[in-house]
């Protein structure tokens, strides 16, 4: 129970390593409130969770729908303690030059400017708690990026450098902020970062490239989103944790 009584946003959590997260937030005793933009995807995580998660639609690319998720938390469960920002998406693996203004724009909306967003929001209710932690996922893309990413590669930079820089800036408030940065894991958008099908023998080529021989599992990044959230990290903040079994090694 090392997050008892605490109450945490985690945004893309239908699916993936947000619905992992949110699954070990509970697990953890936390109360958790599942932003999507998948809301039928959302609930059916929330109701197999239980009475302390609840799901909301949000798009974390407009200002209004981040707005009314953290009022949506206060309402339901009285505070706000833990914002992850892990909502993301990629363009297909290609040529730097063939992708479009739109997959970029898309892009750095969903990955970047959602973590400005949320700052901007949450912010003052983390303020009115006394303090929070915020957690950022980002990837070893921004860290040993794979070519055909490369503007993938660049808005991941964006959020392992943002994460320090606001751990900087916002540690007089008490409010902690660390990076997640995860390998190529086993998610949905796994075929769009390989650019080639889904094929055992793909998956090897990638798999080949991370010392420990696999690729993430949302449970890994699930297990260093709870450490880091809770009360083990206390004197831990501007941290860009790889969670990828040596891959930037």
């Amino acid at each position: 129970m090392r997050l008892k009584d605490k109450v945490a946003l985690v945004t893309g959590a239908a699916s993936g390593f947000g619905a992992e997260i949110a699954r070990q937030y509970a697990f953890e005793g936390a109360h958790v409130l599942l932003a999507d933009l998948n809301l039928a995807a959302a609930q059916s995580v929330a109701q197999a969770i239980g009475s302390a998660a609840l799901a909301m639609r949000c798009d974390v690319t407009r200002r209004a729908d981040v707005d009314a998720a953290i009022a949506a938390c206060v309402t339901a469960f009285g505070r706000l303690d833990i914002v992850v920002n892990n909502a993301g998406w990629t363009h297909r693996n290609q040529s730097l030059l063939t992708v479009t203004e739109a997959e970029f724009d898309r892009m750095y909306d969903v990955n970047v400017k959602s973590i400005f967003h949320m700052t901007q929001a949450a912010v003052p209710q983390l303020r009115a708690g006394g303090g929070g932690v915020i957690l950022n996922i980002g990837s070893t893309a921004g860290i040993r990026p794979r070519p055909g990413l490369t503007w993938y590669n660049g808005s991941k930079g964006a959020v392992n450098l943002l994460s320090k820089s606001m751990a900087v800036e916002l540690a007089p408030e008490r409010i902690r902020v660390n990076c997640i940065a995860p390998v190529i894991g086993n998610t949905a958008l796994l075929e769009s970062f390989m650019g080639v099908p889904d094929t055992p023998e793909n998956r090897a080529k990638f798999i080949a490239t991370i010392p420990l021989g696999r690729l993430s599992e949302p449970l890994d990044v699930a297990r260093a989103a709870v450490f880091l959230a809770s009360d083990d990290a206390a004197f831990i903040t501007g941290v860009e944790l790889p969670v990828d079994g040596g891959r930037t090694v």
